[in-house]
């Protein structure tokens, strides 16, 4: 039976990958990457700096795939089908590389940023690809450390308070209003800088760009003094390597208090 891991490595640096992910990195023989085009190629570079760091050379095949395109343009009730598409299309391609790559006694791996449980789609994709039929494996997980847990860390600070609850949640959900009941929300996959329309709240947020990796950029304080720098940051940042990746958490006070 094939086997498959998912290993979660962490935010970006290597230093935070775990003991559990470096002996599934060991213990496999093919690692599937998705290339997802020369403006993230240093993504990639990153996963080969892990594997070089981790794994004894020869020991493994590296077995690369182009990620399919998603239509980013599509909002509204086209948003959910379009997102449907991709993971379809992607689930075609590790249906193939699975198949065609992995030997039916070997063990391939898929490197997941951050960890996999976290706005991942890859254990629902393979959970697609088992579905399917056309070919059998199993498969485990191993978590790795978030985003979210790597962004409060750099800031010092925790995610929530004591006896308060705290909410993840996207920017498209963000712009329909901030969570009743919750004070503190991490908000991910953020392209249109949401937490401006809060500015004149009393909120505070602690932002990160490219986290764990050389290239991070951290940031915060009350949202109005801090969004125009978060802003030029950012579009710098975006400018220089041609994408970003951010998350952020806001801390709001609690009217209660």
């Amino acid at each position: 039976m094939r086997k498959i891991h998912v290993i979660g490595i962490g935010a970006g640096d290597p230093d935070q990958l775990t003991l559990q992910a470096v002996r599934a990195l060991r213990s496999t023989d093919v690692f599937f990457l998705l290339d997802k085009g020369e403006a993230k190629s240093d993504l990639t570079g990153l996963r080969r700096g892990m594997l070089d760091a981790h794994v004894p050379e020869g020991s493994y095949r590296l077995v690369e795939a182009r990620d399919p395109e998603r239509d980013r343009s599509a909002g509204g009730a086209a948003y959910s089908p379009a997102v449907g598409d991709w993971r379809s299309a992607r689930a075609g391609i590790y249906e193939r590389l699975i198949a065609e790559e992995l030997g039916e006694d070997e063990s391939g791996a898929f490197l997941v940023w951050g960890d996999p449980a976290l706005y991942d789609s890859t254990l629902g994709i393979l959970q697609e690809v088992l579905g399917r039929g056309a070919v059998s494996f199993e498969y485990d997980v191993v978590p790795g450390i978030s985003s979210v847990s790597a962004l409060v860390a750099r800031h010092r600070t925790g995610l929530n308070r004591v006896a308060r609850p705290v909410q993840i949640t996207t920017g498209r959900r963000l712009a329909e209003g901030f969570p009743e009941g919750v004070d503190d929300v991490v908000v991910m996959l953020d392209a249109q800088q949401t937490f401006r329309q809060y500015a004149e709240e009393d909120i505070d947020i602690y932002w990160g760009a490219y986290i764990g990796t050389p290239d991070e950029i951290l940031a915060s304080g009350p949202i109005a003094q801090a969004a125009p720098r978060i802003e030029r940051l950012r579009a710098e940042a975006r400018e220089r390597k041609g994408w970003i990746m951010d998350t952020y958490l806001l801390r709001r006070s609690p009217k209660d208090g």
